[in-house]
This record gives C-alpha cells, structure tokens and sequence, in this order.
C-alpha cells in the first residue's frame, strides 16, 4: 500500500476540492487533513504583524492511502490537474510500504 502526502498551499475552497475529488476515487482507502506540526513564527507584537506582506494562502497537509502504485499515479494526475484549475500548489511526498 502507498501512502502519499499531499501539501496544498491554496484557499480553503481549494483544498475541499482536493479532498471532494479525492473521496471520490475508486481504490482510495483513507483521505486525512493532518494538522501542520510547523510553529508559525509571527509574533502578535512584532512590527510587521497582519502587514499585507506576510500574510498568504495557508499551507495543508493531506495523508491518502492508495492500494497500489498505479492508484498513487492516477491521484497524483488528478490532484496536479485540479490544484492547475483551483489556481492551488500541491507537493507531493509518497512513502511504499
């Protein structure tokens, strides 16, 4: 089984999307958003908090288990071409087991 690790840098609606369109594959076993482990550095009192300049799209992570690597290919196909069409970035990061 192989487990792929998805970071979306988008909006929220992209990433439902994502997780919408992942859902309904054939063969997808299990779809997860983990929470992001990175503390976020902005400190409320330093002078460039809430400036247009740091603030961004967030960042999620999402665990899919897919049966076999031909199912982990076809994800990734049809992750890369929505994220194009949701105007989203996704990296990917695939472990075999």
């Amino acid at each position: 089984m192989a487990l792929l690790r998805i970071r979306i840098t988008g909006d929220d609606d992209a990433v439902r999307g994502v997780m919408n369109l992942l859902q309904s594959l054939d063969g997808i076993e299990h779809v997860e958003e983990v929470d992001d482990l990175m503390p976020h550095l902005d400190d409320d009192d330093s002078s460039s908090a809430g400036l247009s300049d740091t603030s961004g799209p967030d960042s999620h992570e999402i665990e899919i288990d897919a049966p076999n690597p031909s199912t982990a290919r076809k994800v990734r196909e049809a992750v890369e071409a929505l994220a194009f069409d949701l105007d989203a970035m996704v990296e990917f990061e695939e472990d075999e087991s």
